[in-house]
């Protein structure tokens, strides 16, 4: 498979490695493509990873990975060409500082991006948990719970198979609209993590009986 990812930060930089390992293409579409950092990753995904501009990932993915922080997701997204293409969307509207959601209860980010990535199929993901998550999200011998939610069952049946091939329990949270669940949980994993002294190796996990 090819995937675009938009943002070669820690999250998208650790799944797109992650997903080079089994033999998918990927190419990070960033501001700096010659970055030391970034050069240094595609080094270890073993010719199976590229860089470019935004505009080059988005071409050359079949999916594309929204990995970019909320303040530029509007101005990259608008300036895209995404239709029919299966978007997965681990962005969360986060403001300044860690304070709170922009937005919430009538809307989520994971809608407002919808309506800038023209049609595109977009499943809210990965935005639950933190980048160290990503490289390795097995605890006690399971696999962490991955919720996601979108509307197309295509899509989401392309985001269980790359999220379980990255070794999480993808969890189905239903249609896109319950992104305004999602993300108010990504701020308590947050939140737990940052300010709460649970520090950051830790998953929410479903278990049941």
């Amino acid at each position: 498979m090819k995937i675009g990812i938009l943002g070669g930060g820690n999250v998208g930089g650790d799944v797109g490695e992650g997903w080079a390992k089994y033999g998918h293409e990927v190419c990070f579409g960033v501001r700096d493509p010659e970055a030391k950092d970034l050069k240094e990753r595609l080094a270890r995904m073993g010719g199976k990873g590229h860089a470019g501009v935004t505009s080059a990932a988005s071409e050359f993915g079949e999916v594309i990975v929204n990995a970019l922080p909320w303040p530029a997701v509007k101005g990259v997204l608008s300036g895209l060409s995404l239709q029919g293409k299966v978007l997965l969307d681990c962005s969360n509207p986060l403001l300044e500082n860690l304070a709170g959601l922009e937005v919430g209860t009538t809307t989520s980010g994971g809608e407002m991006v919808a309506g800038w990535a023209h049609g595109a199929h977009v499943v809210k993901i990965f935005n639950t948990t933190g980048f160290g998550n990503m490289v390795n999200p097995t605890y006690h011998g399971k696999g962490a719970t991955m919720f996601y939610c979108g509307d197309n069952p295509g899509a989401k049946r392309t985001a269980v198979a790359l999220a379980g091939q990255l070794g999480f329990d993808p969890v189905d949270a239903g249609p896109l609209t319950n992104a305004r669940l999602l993300e108010p949980l990504a701020l308590l994993w947050i939140w737990l993590a940052v300010f709460g002294g649970v520090g950051r190796d830790f998953v929410l996990q479903i278990v049941k009986r």
